[in-house]
């Protein structure tokens, strides 16, 4: 029988109602109340790791009901209350092994490509005016703003500007286009309010990694990439955290994880795990 399907009839066994056929509210999969759903949409080979992972939550659930509310605690995954600083620095690498995305190589590409871009804007600016620093007042550039449409632009990336009054008319300025839809505005100013844009930027993607770290650093979150790291990577898993699989298969013989024990004979019956 294959693993997928194994794992799915185990846990059917156990009362978990099982949905593959969904979307899984955007994600890879999610556990609550007793149900586990696997997105239709993922690639085959993420659907038994995105199960365990499922399943683990469902277990620590079970060791701690307020779990999904408080995000758990690895003193409860490892029954131990002290040490947990240790246990939280191998799980963090555990996860970096896991899931690609907590290393936010991506984001962070693009933190260091929209800095360069502020750099230039910066060095625009200081052609003309020498003494100008983002952390002060640009004086000049108020007086010429004022009056101008283009303030708009200091919040938002693209505005609609509705005139008229019996028949509505609509314009569309953009930071893409500041140039053309305000011939008069000196190029330093245009690089000013492209410099805004930068920074408005610069402050999404640094709360987006703040609150992806936030995410990967959950006991609940930590756990089930551990699960999920023991079966895709076990070898380097056990290198990467020699307290937690210590302890993890300590407590897995004598019954602490429950049900995780007949997953495990499962994917040791197909050679998956040490």
């Amino acid at each position: 029988m294959a693993l997928e399907k194994e794992l799915i009839k185990y846990y059917r066994s156990l009362g978990l109602e099982i949905h593959t056929s969904t979307k899984a509210r955007g994600h890879q999969g999610f556990y609550v109340r007793n149900r586990i759903d696997v997105s239709k949409n993922i690639a085959p080979e993420r659907v038994v790791p995105t199960l365990l992972h499922e399943f683990a939550h469902y277990i620590h659930s079970k060791l701690e009901p307020q779990m999904p509310v408080t995000g758990g605690s690895l003193g409860v995954v490892f029954d131990v209350k002290s040490g947990i600083d240790e246990y939280e620095k191998e799980l963090l690498q555990v996860t970096k092994l896991v899931d690609r995305h907590a290393k936010f190589e991506v984001l962070n590409l693009h933190k260091v490509s929209v800095k360069s871009k502020i750099l230039e804007c910066e060095k625009v600016i200081k052609q003309k005016y020498p003494k100008f620093l983002r952390s002060k007042k640009f004086k000049e550039f108020d007086r010429f703003i004022k009056k101008s449409e283009a303030r708009y632009l200091l919040k938002y990336d693209r505005v609609k500007l509705l005139s008229g009054w019996l028949f509505k008319k609509t314009r569309i300025i953009s930071i893409d286009s500041i140039e053309r839809d305000f011939q008069d505005m000196p190029k330093e100013f245009c690089a000013y309010i492209r410099l805004k844009s930068y920074q408005r930027r610069q402050a999404r993607i640094s709360g987006k990694i703040n609150r992806l770290k936030k995410y990967y650093s959950k006991p609940a979150e930590l756990f089930a990439r551990f699960v999920e790291g023991l079966y895709l990577c076990p070898l380097q898993v056990q290198k990467t955290a020699p307290l937690s699989c210590y302890r993890f298969y300590k407590l897995l013989s004598e019954g602490y994880y429950m049900e995780l024990t007949g997953v495990f004979q499962i994917l040791q019956s197909h050679n998956l795990v040490e």
